[in-house]
């Protein structure tokens, strides 16, 4: 199965969890990857460059209307919704907040899924709450492919365990193991990976 786009949700402990997958995707990952991490709506906009310091790929906050190209990641700005659109292009709203959120991950895996359908990846990383839950569910039933932080290695395992409790996720795996796992996507090749049992 060829994808075309990665989309990333995680919560309380969320920063450990992305600069652990970042650091392991090479500089020419072909996908992109758009993440939304749960943020004060007061926090200062320096993640891009926290990560960009610590990734190969280039890291960036999305604006309005612009594109999505490969091998970029891209951060939903703090007290924004962020979708994606129907031309492949960001949109943000300051709708009313979901699951107490704004960013929503649920936001972000449901716009995605109606605009990428099968070939969409959704991850779900550690997190306090249950925000990504129906959103994963979403990409399952566009046919994306669904991951799931194990929750015995998620910091914060209430949102992997959520998200596990209302959808048959396609991979549960360690943290450790999620950032190799995208190069196989990102080749094209799911290889011969198995379902890690829920602890």
């Amino acid at each position: 199965m060829k994808y075309r786009a990665i989309v990333v949700g995680a919560s309380a402990g969320g920063v450990e969890a992305f600069v652990h997958i970042f650091s392991k995707l090479p500089a020419l990952f072909s996908l992109p990857i758009i993440f939304v991490q749960h943020l004060h709506k007061d926090q200062e906009n320096t993640l891009a460059q926290f990560y960009n310091d610590r990734a190969l790929l280039k890291v960036e906050e999305a604006e309005e209307k612009e594109r999505i190209l490969p091998g970029h990641i891209y951060i939903a700005p703090p007290d924004y919704h962020l979708l994606i659109e129907r031309d492949e292009t960001f949109s943000l709203s300051v709708d009313e907040k979901v699951n107490y959120s704004r960013p929503s991950i649920d936001v972000l895996f449901e716009s995605a899924a109606e605009v990428y359908g099968a070939e969409l990846v959704g991850v779900l990383l550690t997190g306090a709450n249950h925000d990504g839950s129906c959103g994963l569910q979403k990409i399952k039933e566009h046919g994306g492919l669904t991951l799931v932080e194990d929750p015995t290695t998620a910091k914060f395992p209430e949102m992997p365990r959520s998200a596990l409790a209302c959808t048959d996720v396609d991979y549960i795996l360690p943290l450790e193991e999620l950032g190799e796992f995208l190069l196989t996507l990102a080749d094209g090749c799911l290889g011969k990976q198995e379902k890690s049992p829920v602890q």
